[in-house]
Parts: structure tokens; C-alpha cells; sequence
């Protein structure tokens, strides 16, 4: 069956990998910039490359905070890829400290650099990670990773990551240098993947089939 999805074009983002991986598991793509077609759409998926601030600024210049404020609180599925899930919490601290949308309570800080045996971390984080469920949940049933083997790996270019203030919105972390750094959320119909779906293969898909599903 063909679903549907609104991927939100505000300037910054690899719309065409997006759209081309959404189409792969049989959605139907409208990618749009116009505030009023996100508020009609069935569910939105946000994507995101750049900078924290970069992107905040985007989403505000052309109206589509408040848009995708307003669909996140109607309870359809939203999803936020790379820093289009670091936008989806309250604040971000790179090159300064500015506001997010305010979906998920925490923020978005630097990955440490210096790793957990006092050596120094190479950032940004490149390549294919695993990723691990967190001791905060108790499996991955009922989520966008439902049916994912056990540490699946999928594939992260960030030097960034959230950090939500409540430990039940972590929806898998990763493990980088002894830290456990978020790699992706999740808090009633809003998630987000730190990693991007679209460039991790079967897993990928398998993810972003899922989100479609809801």
C-alpha cells in the first residue's frame, strides 16, 4: 500500500537521497516549503545538514517553525533526520547556544573529545556505527527500530548529538569512544535519527518502512 509524506524543503538538506529512499519503500513524496502543505500532510519527515543555528534560521525565514510546531501537536507522525532531529529539542550550543522547536525536552551538545581512557576522539563522528538500546527501555517493540536484528549499524557523519533531559525519549545510543552518545529519539508521534536512514541500507529502509507505517 502507497503512503504518503511531506518532506520539508527549507534550503538545508539532502532532499534527493531522502525522497529517493522514501519512494524505494513505496511512499508517495511531496517535497514542499509551503507552511500550509505541511499542516495537511499525512506525516512529515524534516530533514537537515549544516549547523544547528543555520537551520533554526531557515525553518523561522520561511514560516515553517510554527508549521511544524503546530503538526507535531496534532499527533501525526513526524520524523527529523541528522540535524533535523538536533532541531527537534529545546536548544542547540553550536556556535552558540540557540532555540530549537521545543518538542523534545534537552539539548544538543558537542560530543566530548577526549574518549573515556583520556585520549583524544577524532570528531566528527564518520561512518558505520552500531547501534545499542538504551537502559532505558526494554526493547525496541512499538518503534520505528520494531523488528531491527540486534545491534544494527547505520551510518553517522556528526559532531553534535542530543541530549534529552528525560532518559525515556533516548530511543537508541551509540557507543564513540567509551560515551554513550544518542543516536536516535523518540516522545509520543515525534522521533528522530541522528544518523541518516537513507544512506544505511537494508536498515535504513527497514526504518524509514516502519515510520511510513504509523
Amino acid at each position: 500500500m502507497t503512503t504518503s509524506a511531506v518532506l520539508v524543503d527549507y534550503g538545508v538538506g539532502n532532499l534527493l537521497s531522502a525522497k529517493r529512499a522514501l519512494e524505494a519503500c513505496n511512499a508517495q513524496v511531496e517535497v514542499t516549503g509551503d507552511p500550509a502543505r505541511v499542516a495537511k500532510a499525512d506525516r512529515v519527515v524534516l530533514p537537515g545538514v549544516g549547523a544547528f543555528g543555520d537551520c533554526v534560521k531557515e525553518l523561522d525565514s520561511r514560516g515553517l517553525t510554527t508549521a511544524v510546531q503546530e503538526f507535531a501537536r496534532t499527533q501525526r507522525p513526524l520524523l527529523g533526520i541528522c540535524v533535523g532531529m538536533q532541531v527537534l529539542m529545546e536548544y542547540g550550543e553550536e556556535f552558540g547556544r540557540h532555540p530549537g522547536l521545543g518538542l523534545i525536552a534537552g539539548g544538543v551538545l558537542r560530543i566530548p573529545e577526549i574518549d573515556t581512557a583520556g585520549q583524544p576522539l577524532k570528531l566528527p563522528h564518520i561512518g558505520w556505527t552500531e547501534l545499542k538500546l538504551p537502559s532505558s527501555r526494554n526493547s525496541w517493540n512499538g518503534t520505528i527500530f520494531a523488528g531491527l536484528d540486534a545491534d544494527p549499524s547505520v551510518y553517522f557523519v556528526h559532531s553534535f548529538a542530543a541530549r534529552p533531559s528525560n532518559p525515556s525519549d533516548i530511543l537508541a545510543q551509540v557507543d564513540y569512544g567509551g560515551h554513550q552518545v544518542v543516536a536516535a529519539v523518540s516522545c509520543d508521534a515525534v522521533s528522530g535519527t541522528q544518523f541518516h536512514p537513507e544512506k544505511s541500507g537494508p536498515v535504513g529502509l527497514a526504518i524509514l518502512s516502519k515510520f511510513l507505517a504509523l
